[in-house]
């Protein structure tokens, strides 16, 4: 089964735990329903924080999902002049027969400028999305 590289990012509003740590569910939480991933089907993650982003790992976040199997690293960006703030990104290495063409990469809260020429996902309902992610965090994933 080939392994195919789905990418996301998100902004954080203030350097703390819980602000970073429901930027990166959310995220996630979109990242897994655009493209309907199991986590059994991840072979694994890799997050990236701007150096201005401490409080927390956000792979945290992805283990509050359920994903207790799924192997995760956090690192820092490379801080370049001019780079978007309180970034979070990810990389998901994803085992699908899904084709490249059909991967969706997510880019929100701003994000979206790190890669216009990726069409936008449609507007979330954060209200249902965040019950959603309640619903994950409260059966394991």
């Amino acid at each position: 089964m080939p392994c195919r590289g789905v990418r996301g990012a998100t902004t954080v509003d203030v350097n703390e735990r819980e602000a970073l740590l429901t930027a990166t569910r959310q995220l996630l939480a979109l990242l897994i329903r655009r493209n309907e991933i199991e986590p059994q089907d991840i072979a694994s993650v890799i997050f990236t924080v701007t150096k201005d982003l401490d409080a927390e790992f956000p792979a945290l976040a992805a283990r509050q999902l359920g994903w207790s199997g799924v192997p995760l690293l956090c690192g820092y960006e490379i801080s370049v002049p001019g780079s978007l703030e309180r970034c979070v990104r990810v990389l998901v290495h994803w085992n699908t027969e899904k084709p490249a063409r059909e991967v969706h990469h997510v880019y929100a809260r701003g994000a979206e400028r790190l890669r216009p020429d990726l069409e936008s996902p449609p507007e979330a309902d954060l209200a249902e999305l965040d019950a959603w992610i309640n619903r994950q965090m409260g059966s394991g994933g």
